[in-house]
């Protein structure tokens, strides 16, 4: 329970510390939702004020920080400036799709990089090996707009296998088995590029920890003792792999959440990363924030997920 106490709280002021950071540097960037009704003859200074303060942006930058944190509490996060909707509805109408990407996305990577990596170690300077780390070099080094282009160019364009963009095709029926599995095939490729750039680094990762492993002393000791291959991965290698594994999964959400928004722009996926793109260059401050807020929540709740797994493989580890 004091553990839990501790997590909520740090959750809670990272929150506060990030929204502080967010708004400040949202408020600070160049140019303003307002700034192309500046340059239009037809739009009056004294129209531009009265819009002004109907979103209360002609009040002080602190003041209006604590409006913001006064309704983000109710969570309502405003009224976009872009087409009048309600932030909070809009973010959860774009956020499970989100939500499912970076998840399947996140499994996949674990599962396949503990294979690949471990498979990698036992099979140290031998032809698997070497195939195995050039594959996790490639996907280290490939951009994912790169990437991107080139498969939509090879299996869509060319091949015609999958779709283009979007998220669901012009006839389908929304409802049914037939829906979902439209939208699974249009996420092919979007997912197979996020699996593909999270593969790189944990898999070199997964293998120099194995490798560290298949050294070690309890780990000789044990195959003295004439345990077979299957049961030395069960109670030796995996056991020891999971906490610096569960933790480096959980310090690479941001970097998957922040992914989604170079991808779901490229797939026209209709998900926040794509509300993010539009909102920022139309400069929709309460979008921006609401996503960023939520993003880091997200995140921030993650991590502390991965700590309490961690807390339940190894309950000695918080103890002092």
């Amino acid at each position: 329970m004091k553990v839990f106490i501790k997590k909520i709280t740090y959750i809670f002021g990272m929150l506060l510390l990030i929204s502080i950071i967010s708004f400040l540097a949202i408020h600070a960037a160049p140019n303003s939702f307002f700034g192309a009704g500046e340059l239009n003859p037809n739009m009056t200074k004294e129209a531009i004020e009265k819009l002004k303060a109907i979103y209360g942006l002609d009040k002080p930058l602190i003041v209006q920080y604590f409006d913001w944190v006064t309704n983000m509490l109710q969570l309502n996060f405003g009224i976009s400036f872009v087409n009048g909707g309600d932030v909070s509805q809009e973010i959860l109408k774009r956020l499970p799709i989100t939500l499912t990407i970076n998840i399947t996305s996140l499994i996949v990577v674990f599962v396949l990089s503990l294979y690949l990596g471990i498979k990698a170690a036992l099979r140290y300077e031998k032809s698997a090996d070497s195939l195995i780390k050039q594959l996790s070099l490639l996907s280290f080094s490939m951009p994912s707009f790169y990437l991107a282009l080139l498969l939509i160019i090879i299996f869509s364009v060319n091949l015609k296998l999958f779709p283009i963009a979007g998220l669901h095709s012009i006839d389908v029926v929304e409802d049914g088995w037939g829906y979902y599995s439209d939208m699974s095939w249009h996420l092919v490729l979007p997912l197979s590029i996020m699996i593909f750039g999270g593969l790189g680094s944990m898999i070199i990762y997964v293998r120099s920890l194995t490798l560290e492993i298949l050294k070690s002393d309890y780990y000789y000791f044990a195959r003295t003792r004439g345990l077979s291959q299957k049961q030395l991965l069960r109670y030796y290698i995996v056991p020891n792999l999971l906490p610096p594994i569960v933790t480096l999964l959980g310090l690479s959400l941001p970097g998957l959440i922040g992914g989604s928004v170079i991808l779901e722009q490229i797939f026209a996926i209709p998900g926040m990363g794509q509300l993010f793109y539009f909102s920022a260059l139309s400069r929709d401050y309460p979008t921006i924030m609401g996503i960023l807020i939520i993003s880091a929540f997200l995140t921030l709740l993650g991590n502390v997920i991965a700590d309490l797994i961690l807390l339940k493989l190894n309950p000695y580890m918080h103890k002092t």
